[in-house]
Order: C-alpha cells, then structure tokens, then sequence
C-alpha cells in the first residue's frame, strides 16, 4: 500500500486514495484535456539544429491498435519481429544536453522515452520546450527515482520515499502519472525493491537490450559506433543526458534510423496501460 513505507522526515502524502484521485484527473486530462506551453526556449545552434526535420523519412509509431499486453518480469526487449526501436534516455544531470535532446525530438519527430531523477534542475530549466512533447505523447516520462541511489543499498522505507517524491515532483511539474515503467539506477534491484516499487504502482522494471555506453563521457564517435551496433530492430536502448558528445551527432542517430528504416517509440506506443 502506499502509506506503507514511511521515513522520519516529511513525507509526500500520496496513499492509495491520492493516487486513485491523481490517476482520474491523469486520465481525465490525457482524454479531454489538452494543455500549451508557449516554446520560449532560445534557438539552438549548431548541429541539433541541422537534424532532418521529419519529412526527411523518418516512419511514425505503429497504429495504436497494435499496441500490446504488458509482458511479466523485468523488460529489457521489445517483444515479437519488427521494425521498432525504443530509444530510452536516463538521468538528466545536464541541462543542455536535456535540452538538446528534446529539440532534437521537435526537430525530427523521434520519439523517446525519459527515465527522469527529478533532483537535476534540467527539468525544470525546460518545462516549456519539453511539456507539449510529453502531451503529445511524443516524449514519455518514466520513473528514474529522485536522486539516483543504488536501491539494493537503502533501507525500504528509503527505497519507497525515491519513487514516492520523484512520481510527486513529475506530476506536479508536467500533469503526468507515469506509472507502470520506472528503471532502477544502474540497473541494480532486487526482489524486495521490486515489490516496493510494485506496491507504489510501479510494476514494470524497464532495463535495456542495447547502450550508447554514454553514462561516462565518450568521444562523440564512439557514441554513433553504438548506436550502429544497437539500433536494431526490437531493442531498448539506453542513452544519458549527461555529457554533450551525443548533442554533436544527432544527424547521425537520425541517418542510421532512416536507413535501417526502423519506427522510434515510446514504451506507450506499444504496450497497452494496465
């Protein structure tokens, strides 16, 4: 149950009656309701602004009739034969690479999904150029916990307060409940973090079936290396937003998508919400 897991401190007030409350008006919002955010964000320059916009071929996400169950256990592949590709972008810690990144969303038509620790002030830095994205459904955000511990190290009482005030901080900020996908920090869990996790309604423990290798900073050449090798059909991959070589290759992410003529998607795009 939600009021569970308690700590010390102050504590987010989310039992299962406010989640049940906060996942209507999520619902009534994602239905009827549509917000704007004015796109105040200066130009940005040099290659982010030169990737094709999207009628250089990049393919839209498959229909949503064809979205799909949910599988059990943790998900680290897209499931069956396809041309998907599940682009998934961790952490936040720089703000221009955050920025970068969903510019290069706007200017090519990609869609991503975000694994967000709120504790980074990227954020908030680009609400505006980020949240017509995420109302679209172009960009999905996910669970990444507040502030990046490795979860297999804290008390659970601590484990619950990381997904408890990250899911706080994403749906004030940007009118979104993100639940089932939450990925846990360097990809380290256990059963007992996953049933936290699952208690909180997290149920979908996200990991990755290809890397960009950018959690360090690499040389900018490196980074497309990888992305040649893994951006393949039906993989996860998982990328950073934190070191800047990756904002100096766009064009060559987006060449290599064209020519292998694979779909970029949203974790939405292609499972159906439990």
């Amino acid at each position: 149950m939600i009021g569970r897991y308690r700590t010390a401190g102050p504590v987010v007030d989310l039992n299962r009656r406010n989640f049940l409350v906060a996942l209507s008006v999520a619902t009534l919002g994602a239905v009827g309701l549509s917000r704007c955010g004015a796109d105040g964000s200066p130009a940005v320059t040099g290659v982010a602004a030169e990737v094709p916009k999207p009628s250089a071929g990049l393919l839209p996400p498959p229909p949503g009739s064809a979205r799909v169950a949910l599988p059990g256990g943790v998900l680290s592949r897209l499931p069956g034969d396809g041309d998907l590709l599940a682009l998934t972008v961790d952490d936040g810690v720089n703000s221009e690479v955050v920025r970068g990144y969903t510019q290069f969303a706007k200017d090519t038509g990609a869609r991503l999904t975000f694994f967000v620790n709120g504790i980074y002030r990227s954020w908030t830095d680009h609400v505006d150029l980020l949240r017509p994205l995420v109302d679209s459904g172009q960009i999905q955000l996910a669970n990444h916990t507040w502030s990046h511990p490795n979860l297999t190290k804290l008390p659970l009482t601590d484990v619950a307060e990381e997904f408890r005030r990250n899911h706080e901080f994403l749906w004030k900020t940007y009118g979104v409940d993100v639940r089932p996908y939450f990925r846990p920090p360097y990809g380290a869990h256990t059963a007992h973090v996953e049933k936290v996790a699952g208690e909180l309604g997290y149920t979908v423990n996200t990991l990755w079936s290809g890397t960009l290798e950018d959690h360090v900073w690499i040389p900018a050449p490196e980074v497309v290396a990888m992305a040649d090798r893994y951006f393949t059909a039906q993989t996860i991959v998982i990328g950073h937003l934190n070191h800047d070589p990756v904002t100096q290759v766009y064009g060559q992410l987006v060449d290599i998508i064209r020519a292998r003529r694979l779909r970029t998607v949203t974790l939405d795009d292609v499972f159906l919400r439990p």
